[in-house]
């Protein structure tokens, strides 16, 4: 006789397949945001094996704080570093790679045994091991038992964010510089290297479409190439020119009047004249 097949099965056989293989793609692409969205692609599918196992606590937790805060750490520090930026293949602390290869080492061992317990031991069950509910269960573990090891957690945290912010500032060397010197600046840049004094031109201006893709137009018709970030001109994303000088070309078309008919002599529509002689 077969047995009823639970909604925590079928979670696990539809969505682990699709954790494994966004695992493995995230390892193996060569951009980093694809890696990025294959690594929320795995932590969202673990949420759901989560809440299909009756855990709510770490299902929120799952989506809140890895996949909501974590992973937009990433994608922040990937637009701050840039996607046309190189990777350093130098090995700046020394061992790491053996330290790398012990930390996997242990971490296969750790899921070999988490996984033949589950397979071979006796489990209690979540019924018969937190009767009350999992997330009061959990209160009772964090603020009771362990409320020392929490705390001592959390003032770690807090200093380790205090002593990044510690290391990462810098102090001032020069004098800041006021509004009379930036003014100053730009224009003698403008005098000694010719660059525009005034703001980018923002994309779309004088276009026909206003999407951040599409070059600006200067007065003369020309593209300007400054009005497009120069990250999406390394993705290659940025709007054809061709088919925007095409676009540039018709609306000149269209201004000179060389794509209208020629006006006709009378506003008479219904074919015939004034005395009845029909045209």
């Amino acid at each position: 006789m077969i047995g009823l097949v639970t909604g925590g099965q079928v979670a696990f056989w539809l969505l682990a397949p699709v954790m494994i293989l966004a695992a493995i793609g995230m390892v193996l692409v060569r951009k980093a945001v694809h890696s990025a969205l294959l690594l929320a692609t795995m932590m969202i599918c673990l949420a759901v094996q989560y809440a299909a196992q009756d855990a709510p606590f770490l299902f929120a937790v799952q989506i809140i704080v890895y996949t909501g805060a974590i992973l937009m750490l990433f994608l922040f520090v990937l637009m701050l570093v840039g996607v046309d930026a190189s990777d350093s293949l130098v090995e700046t602390i020394r061992g790491q790679r053996l330290l790398a290869g012990i930390a996997f080492l242990g971490f296969g061992v750790l899921l070999i045994s988490a996984v033949g317990n589950a397979i071979y031991g006796h489990p209690t069950g979540l019924g018969d091991a937190q009767p009350d509910g999992n997330v009061k269960g959990l209160a009772q573990l964090l603020f009771g038992k362990y409320v020392f090891a929490f705390e001592v957690t959390s003032a770690l945290l807090i200093t380790a964010a205090m002593g990044a912010m510690m290391l990462a500032h810098r102090e001032r060397l020069t004098k800041k510089k006021t509004q009379r010197d930036h003014a100053e600046e730009r224009i003698r840049k403008y005098a000694e290297q010719g660059i525009h004094p005034g703001p980018l031109p923002t994309p779309g201006v004088l276009a026909r479409h206003n999407a951040v893709d599409t070059p600006a137009l200067l007065p003369d018709g020309s593209i300007a190439p400054t009005s497009v970030s120069r990250v999406l001109q390394a993705r290659g994303t940025v709007f054809p020119e061709a088919e925007e000088r095409a676009d540039i070309e018709e609306v000149r078309k269209l201004d000179a009047g060389e794509l209208y008919p020629p006006e006709a002599e009378s506003t008479d529509t219904t074919g015939f004249a004034e005395g009845g002689e029909k045209r």
